[in-house]
């Protein structure tokens, strides 16, 4: 029994790993842009089919995973750049609201696309043959392709640390986060900033959607569920706050997956319920700061 809870606790920081990568991104935008991207989910989905190709174009080689998590998360990069600079850019001085039609229109857009070039058919994507296999932990195997998620995920956690902390780019973010006004009053070229942060939450989403390819189906819709989760990641960690985000995923992939041994069909719902424990004790999220 113990040995499942373990299995299952690993099953579910892996799947928290994912989530993280994805919402930084989407933490990062809300931070300092102030934007909802819905279309946030629509660029994890948009990684996922672009890695199914990639992939498939060299065979399921080893090299085309590698290829993969390079080419879908620059693709949706370009992607998110072109969106900000071309349109978000236009609207930001409008009203929110203008800006969430406009992040929900991408959504509809991109899904239409997905489905003129690839289809509305279930794709897969297998794991790389040098990560086929699984470990052996206390006598239960454990695929060795989620380790190596864990792993990149604690990676970028720290590569997104180092960055705040260490760089002149980092830092203006987390001015821009606390007191956008601030930063524009410093003379910063406040719009390239911001179409520079919107590439980089794109280019994340992208490096959650090419990580999950090889675990889950890549299908139309799968921007849902993640969008939700990522949201509520933003919510419990604190916007704009990469370790918040980093330990809101892990709680929220973690409760899943236990969530799952003990009642599956209540799995999302205890979601929703540490959502709202964190917003009743504590609204600013784990790590946010109180506006």
């Amino acid at each position: 029994m113990l040995t499942d809870i373990l299995i299952q606790l690993l099953s579910g920081v892996s799947r928290g790993m994912i989530l993280f990568v994805v919402a930084s991104g989407l933490t990062l935008i809300f931070g300092v842009l102030r934007i909802a991207n819905f279309a946030h989910g629509s660029f994890y989905m948009m990684a996922a089919f672009t890695a199914y190709a990639v992939t498939t174009a060299l065979g399921g080689s080893d090299l085309g995973f590698v290829a993969s998590l390079v080419v879908a998360p620059l693709v949706v990069a370009a992607f998110g750049l072109v969106f900000e600079f071309f349109l978000l850019r236009r609207i930001a001085k409008r009203e929110h609201l203008y800006q969430l039609i406009m992040t929900f229109a991408a959504t509809l857009i991109i899904s239409d696309g997905i489905k003129m070039i690839w289809g509305g058919a279930y794709r897969s994507v297998g794991y790389p043959p040098m990560l086929s296999g699984s470990l052996d932990i206390l006598g239960r195997p454990f695929p060795a392709y989620y380790l190596l998620v864990i792993i990149l995920g604690l990676v970028i956690a720290a590569g997104l640390s180092w960055m705040i902390e260490r760089t002149r780019f980092g830092r203006t973010i987390s001015a821009a986060v606390v007191d956008p006004e601030m930063v524009g009053a410093l003379g910063i070229n406040v719009p390239r900033l911001y179409t520079l942060v919107f590439g980089l939450g794109a280019w994340l989403a992208g490096v959650g959607g090419a990580l999950a390819a090889p675990i889950g189906s890549v299908s139309l819709g799968i921007d849902n569920s993640i969008i939700i989760e990522s949201f509520a990641v933003v919510i419990i960690g604190g916007s704009g706050s990469i370790p918040g985000a980093l330990a809101a995923a892990l709680i929220i992939g973690i409760v899943q997956s236990l969530g799952i041994m003990v009642a599956p069909r209540l799995a999302i719902a205890f979601i929703f319920i540490a959502l709202c424990a964190v917003l009743l004790l504590r609204p600013q999220g784990l790590l946010g700061r109180r506006v």
